[in-house]
């Protein structure tokens, strides 16, 4: 029993790590998307296209747009978990102070394989938050809650959401460009590959009954991206 326990205590310590160092390795990499001045992902167009509204830092921006869809969740009625609610805070804080310390880029030089390395760092920090199984992002959640409510496909649904996202940062002063339509190519894979290297191996209990303390859902098939339709609290990408 005392075996059971500890092994219990050692994985939920690994999943708070891989959750929250996932989330804040999330906002690093946007913030390099934003010093590579080369496009940003969806949502980062539509934060950065904000914060040039308003004035407000990039980073409170998404954690304001993070709280006011979560809020769009009650009449959804999706259930947010402690990931849910972490990454509204967790990834904007991140963004903020990775751009204190990384100051412009000048060269196209160097924004190149900053934009590179923020994408790569973008998929290792996705396979990392959602391999540890605490909920779905905000945007995710919103996602699919449409699903459920309209019935459309996810990828339909998603599509729709990211065009509109896009648009509207876009038209707000938000930068789209050739990192844009790199990172949209590159993360379904880069995702995948991150989210088999981190998923924890299942832990079978007496008679071989899975006793993870979290829904053992598998990873995505192959060649399927984070973007297959989910189970009850499983995350697709934590934006």
């Amino acid at each position: 029993m005392a075996r059971t326990t500890d092994r219990s205590t050692t994985r939920l310590t690994r999943r708070l790590v891989q959750l929250y160092v996932g989330l804040a390795l999330y906002g690093a990499s946007s913030a390099l998307l934003v010093r590579a001045g080369l496009g940003l992902e969806p949502w980062g167009v539509l934060h950065q296209g904000l914060a040039e509204l308003t004035g407000i830092s990039i980073g409170v921006v998404s954690i304001i747009v993070g709280a006011v869809v979560l809020l769009l969740w009650i009449p959804l009625r999706q259930r947010p978990g402690l990931g849910t609610v972490s990454n509204v805070f967790v990834v904007g804080l991140a963004m903020d102070g990775t751009l204190a310390v990384v100051g412009d880029l000048d060269a196209l030089g160097v924004r190149i394989p900053v934009l590179a390395l923020g994408i790569v760092l973008n998929g290792v920090a996705t396979g990392l938050y959602i391999a540890a199984r605490f909920g779905p992002g905000p945007r995710d959640g919103l996602m699919t809650g449409l699903h459920h409510i309209t019935g459309r496909s996810i990828r339909l649904v998603r599509t729709a959401i990211e065009v509109a996202v896009v648009v509207t940062g876009f038209l707000l002063g938000g930068s789209l460009g050739a990192g844009t339509v790199l990172y949209a190519l590159a993360i379904g894979p880069l995702a995948q590959l991150f989210l088999r290297l981190f998923a924890l191996p299942e832990v079978s209990g007496p008679g071989g009954a899975v006793a993870s303390g979290e829904p053992s859902t598998p990873a995505p098939a192959a060649g399927s991206g984070p973007v297959a339709a989910p189970t009850s609290g499983q995350a697709i990408l934590p934006q």
